[in-house]
């Protein structure tokens, strides 16, 4: 990648578009219908058809599936091609020049590798910064106080830290719609869940994915399951995305569609809903000939916030399954196992399930 050319992105409104139906994939749901709206400002969704019709697609899609696909979702394109481009010149750095940025023990913020971690399961590289700097979250279970977490910015790109700040402002506002339409899906207030997020603690992921000589032996990502509330997926049109199907546990592709985002359902809205919604299994395969660029958005509550089902949820015929757990704690925990790869077993909801 040492002789990236920025000519080698096409220009999002130039990519094919590759409509997908529930039949054949994930769901797509157009969100035009609410792009300029707050859902929490407006007092009365009864007379609004388009609305039903799309609380009714988010929550058909979140039972189903745990994963769909939005388009017309309000973040404008530029700044999809924007932090895929500035993305795309990160990871066209010497690996020394990336290393002055990576990450430590004390501060999961910046860059890594597989070479860099010691890890040979996930063929990619990484560089991580949080969506509001500086962000407050534990950094190790036992922290009585948690620490104020500083992105790392790499010098030699002056323009990183301003691009990819705008991209996260703008992939928060989504965010925040999404989870008011979760909410209104489960029958809550739309502005039912957003206290949660008050002090969030999201963070950003850029995905580098070189070609891989020998694609058998590696995958991009395992398989696993997303520990918060949502994630908000872009990516390039290369595709590796796979979902296992909840009607048969079958591996499926998910293709990309250029502009759109793929967004899955995270454990703690598995929680909330009490196992309503379930955040489903996914992995990522690499590619023996292209390399692959995607921008997950991880959207975090505030640390301080204890995870249960809803109140509303419960009741004596659908009684709580889990028993309630600090998000902060929950996620310093499972860090710490992925930084040190500890021979135990990660954190996992399952650890809270009321038997």
């Amino acid at each position: 990648m040492e002789d990236f050319d920025p000519a080698y992105i096409q220009p999002i409104e130039h990519r094919p578009i590759l409509l997908i139906h529930e039949a054949e994939g994930i769901p797509i749901i157009d969100l035009s219908s609410i792009t300029n709206n707050h859902l929490s400002n407006e007092n009365d969704h009864s007379n609004n058809n388009n609305l039903t019709s799309l609380i009714t697609e988010i929550g058909n899609a979140c039972e189903k599936w745990g994963f769909f696909q939005v388009i017309n979702h309000g973040v404008p394109l530029e700044k999809l091609e924007e932090i895929e481009l500035i993305g795309r010149k990160f990871f066209a750095l010497s690996k020394e020049e990336k290393r002055k940025v990576g990450r430590d023990e004390h501060n999961p913020m910046g860059y890594y590798d597989s070479e860099h971690t010691k890890n040979v399961r996930d063929w990619k590289q990484v560089f991580d910064f949080t969506a509001r700097d500086p962000s407050i979250i534990p950094v190790y279970p036992g922290d009585l106080q948690p620490k104020e977490l500083i992105n790392r910015w790499p010098q030699s790109l002056p323009e990183f830290r301003e691009v990819t700040r705008e991209y996260a402002r703008e992939v928060e506002k989504l965010g925040f719609k999404l989870l008011e339409l979760i909410a209104l899906s489960l029958g809550l207030a739309a502005d039912r869940l957003n206290g949660y997020f008050k002090d969030h603690a999201s963070f950003m992921r850029l995905n580098y994915y070189p070609a891989c000589p020998a694609p058998e032996l590696v995958l991009g990502v395992t398989r696993h399951k997303d520990a918060g509330a949502l994630t908000i997926l872009a990516e390039d049109d290369v595709g590796g995305l796979q979902v296992r199907r909840k009607s048969d546990g079958e591996w499926v592709s998910v293709r990309p569609n250029p502009g759109a985002f793929t967004i899955n359902v995270g454990d703690i809205i598995q929680v909330w809903s009490n196992d309503r919604y379930e955040s489903v299994e996914h992995r990522v395969m690499v590619n023996s000939e292209k390399e692959r660029l995607s921008i997950p958005f991880f959207f975090y509550p505030a640390h301080y916030i204890m995870i249960k089902p809803l109140e509303e949820i419960v009741d004596d015929q659908n009684p709580p399954k889990y028993r309630e757990y600090n998000w902060g704690v929950f996620f310093a925990t499972k860090r710490k196992s992925n930084f040190k790869k500890l021979n135990v077993e990660n954190l996992q909801i399952s650890h809270f399930k009321i038997i």
